[in-house]
């Protein structure tokens, strides 16, 4: 007798059946926490934990401290526990979080565009002189990070930042991070645009704004209307990029799901161009389409990168016109080829009113409290009350006069920042490492800067633009699978056996309209003490191969395993 529809027959298979639980998107209806991260954030805003930290934290001291609180809503406003001295990286993944934190934080001053007044410059160096022991990293995200702040004093540096018009709101955790932008806006000779009007409008809108304070992951955004494509915006959930339309004029190319760490993706292109009046809005319906459909059920699959690839460019720009915008986005045409291969505006360069900008390059971002005020004060001795930082780690003098050009030079140069590095000391980034991040496995900063001394000691006459980036962890934070040499920290095993500090190392990464993700040699890992001697072989053999004008990405993508060894 045949089965019914209720009951299968006896000789077929059954199918465990098992309800799909959903990614947690809210627009889905799925608002029930699935994981501690998503619980903490429903019981309660982390924009509110600033009231505690003023009138509870500070008053009583680190052990008053909400574990909640500490390693997660205090991200809101830019403070991360920083590790504790001595911890070695084969400990990084072993150790509860509780014995990887130190009593101090990390504490990220958050600076849209990278736009600076001397006088802002002034107090984040006196800042860093009085309570961060001296301590400033430029970050490779336009920020200025200090270390070793106490608890006690976070008020004290929150008054004298918003009495000058800083701040350090949702710089970390699961918000709206910097707003990145040229750091030549609006006086650039060659630019398409300037969008510092929507840097701000956009600030004004989202930041600190609780419908926008609680979304799956970070949420990263890049505006240029630099021809150089000067903010890496390949590797940002939301990116604006300078185009010049043929029948509208300037305005701006919508890319989105860029991103890195350990699943990375290259931005799409919606194929939309975004008037200057309207990149808010646009703005404010990804962000948007993030928090209601973004998932929330895992924390490595949260990123809009990851919605943006089930769904499609199509599918994505659909929705955000039909239910975030309500009307249709215009087609446009893709940014052009940049002309230059360097996009850090180190040097002197000309602006539009007739002045000059002079960028110089610190090593690997490494700065200090002191050197932050001088800076300040060697600018405007100059005539400058305006400084940028750059999304490479570099900073740049404003609205310099002509006869203070060389002047200017020297005194930048006299305090170790030179307006003429080589390319290694132009071209390496490092995250900040072992030494103070909880997730770093080996050093990466003073690492970096002895590996610059080497290599210019090693190749002198080296003049091609290349990058070299070094990562402490698996994370990405500089940008590892987009250098020509990408350096991902990891404990490898030397020729004696033992386990020592090291890294995995990537070959050809780019970003640009060229832009893909380093080729890994199979089993090519380097140790630490190893690494001047590998990257000058590796350079040496691209200089001997190499075609005419051939970059060394490109050599890298065609060259054999033996020569990358």
């Amino acid at each position: 007798m045949a089965a019914s529809p209720q009951q299968p027959a006896a000789s077929a298979p059954r199918r465990k059946v098992s309800r799909h639980r959903g990614e947690g998107q809210w627009a889905q209806g799925h608002f029930t926490p699935l994981n501690g991260n998503e619980q903490f954030k429903k019981d309660d805003d982390g924009l509110n934990v600033r009231t505690r930290i003023e009138t509870i934290y500070s008053q009583r001291g680190f052990d008053s401290i909400d574990p909640n609180d500490l390693r997660g809503r205090m991200r809101w406003w830019g403070l991360y526990t920083q590790r504790k001295p001595g911890i070695d990286g084969g400990k990084t993944a072993i150790l509860e979080p509780e014995e990887l934190d130190d009593e101090y934080f990390m504490l990220r001053v958050r600076i849209d565009g990278g736009r600076l007044t001397t006088g802002q410059l002034r107090v984040i160096g006196e800042i860093s002189q009085e309570f961060a022991r001296g301590t400033a990293d430029i970050t490779d995200r336009q920020n200025i990070q200090l270390h070793w702040i106490r608890i006690e004093d976070v008020p004290e540096i929150w008054r004298r930042l918003e009495g000058v018009g800083l701040s350090t709101t949702e710089a970390c955790g699961d918000t709206p991070r910097v707003i990145l932008g040229s750091p030549v806006a609006g006086i650039a000779e060659d630019e398409i645009i300037d969008g510092t009007p929507a840097i701000e409008e956009i600030h004004r809108r989202v930041i600190g704004n609780p419908a926008y304070s609680n979304l799956p992951r970070k949420f990263k955004s890049a505006i240029s209307g630099s021809p150089l494509l000067d903010v890496a915006h390949e590797i940002n959930d939301i990116a604006f990029v300078g185009v010049e339309h043929p029948e509208h004029g300037p305005g701006f190319d919508l890319w989105v799901g860029g991103g890195l760490s350990t699943n990375p993706k290259i931005g799409v292109r919606l194929g939309a161009w975004v008037p200057l009046a309207e990149v808010a809005d646009v703005h404010e319906g990804v962000i948007s389409i993030f928090r209601d459909y973004g998932y929330r059920r895992l924390r490595n699959r949260a990123r809009l990168k990851f919605l943006v690839a089930d769904w499609g460019a199509e599918k994505f720009r659909q929705v955000l016109e039909d239910e975030y915008l309500g009307r249709k986005l215009t087609d446009g045409p893709a940014p052009a080829q940049p002309v230059q291969r360097w996009r850090d505006h180190v040097g002197v360069h000309r602006q539009r009113d007739g002045r000059f900008y002079v960028g110089f390059a610190p090593r690997v971002g490494r700065v200090d409290g002191t050197t932050l005020a001088k800076i300040a004060e060697v600018a405007e001795a100059h005539g400058s009350g305006r400084v940028r930082t750059t999304v490479e780690q570099k900073m740049i003098v404003l609205d310099v006069e002509q006869d203070q050009v060389e002047s200017l030079s020297s005194a930048l140069e006299s305090l170790g920042l030179t307006v003429s590095p080589s390319t290694f000391r132009r071209g390496t980034m490092a995250c900040t490492g072992i030494e103070f991040c909880k997730l770093a496995i080996v050093e990466t900063k003073a690492r970096g800067s002895a590996l610059i001394d080497e290599l210019e000691r090693r190749l002198p006459q080296f003049d091609e633009p290349l990058t070299i980036n070094l990562n402490g962890c698996p994370n990405a934070c500089a940008r590892i699978q987009v250098a020509d040499i990408g350096l991902k920290g990891q404990l490898v095993l030397d020729d004696d056996g033992n386990q020592v500090e090291g890294y995995q190392v990537h070959l050809g990464g780019a970003l640009g309209l060229e832009a893909g993700f380093g080729r890994k040699v199979r089993g090519l890992k380097v140790t630490s003490d190893e690494l001047p001697d590998y990257i000058e072989r590796v350079l040496r053999r691209y200089l001997s191969e190499r075609a005419d004008g051939e970059r060394f990405a490109v050599w890298a993508a065609r060259a054999s395993e033996e020569a990358l060894s």
